[in-house]
């Protein structure tokens, strides 16, 4: 199980990392209109390889058969070596490309507030918050790790429980009949 979790797990984290660079905007201005629906579709796509490896292990490694809880610990272990490396990528990524991504989004959504029609004393007061969330992300590896953590793990958790209802629960394959 080990080795099915491991290559399966690098090939999902390595989706979900490559993305930052390959979407990189060649003038530096992210476009954060998007880059949420960009990143979750890729998690989304790249953590569906714990479909696969549940059904190959189930198939390949265990008989056919296949509980809730080995099918969930497969996807968990698959999370979190994705997670992993995803953070290990946007650290890379950010260090090198986007160490003014707190700057860039307070403009973003300055911009969107001031679209709304709100106030430049509205849209300080709400963006007060974000400034100081902003600040500390960029001074803090400790918080952008946990906050990037926190972008994948539960994509992954809900694949894993899907993925777990699935193949062990609903397609459950009956033990074969000894004769």
């Amino acid at each position: 199980m080990t080795k099915l979790v491991l290559i399966f797990g690098v090939i999902a984290g390595l989706i979900c990392g490559s993305m930052f660079f390959i979407l990189h905007p060649e003038d530096g201005q992210m476009d954060f209109s998007r880059g949420a629906l960009y990143g979750y579709l890729t998690m989304a796509i790249a953590l569906s390889t714990i479909f696969f490896a549940v059904k190959q292990y189930r198939d390949k490694y265990n008989d056919g058969v296949i509980n809730f809880g080995k099918s969930f610990m497969i996807g968990l272990y698959i999370t979190l070596i994705a997670g992993l490396i995803y953070i290990l990528c946007w650290e890379i990524y950010y260090t090198n490309y986007a160490s003014d991504f707190g700057d860039q989004y307070v403009t973003y959504l300055e911009s969107e507030l001031a679209t709304q029609g709100l106030t430049s004393e509205a849209i300080e007061t709400q963006l007060s918050d974000t400034r100081q969330m902003m600040e500390s992300y960029s001074n803090s590896r400790l918080m952008r790790l946990g906050l990037t953590s926190m972008e994948i793990v539960p994509v992954g958790l809900l694949i894993s429980l899907i993925s777990a209802l699935v193949f062990g629960v609903w397609l459950k394959k009956k033990e074969p009949l000894v004769v």
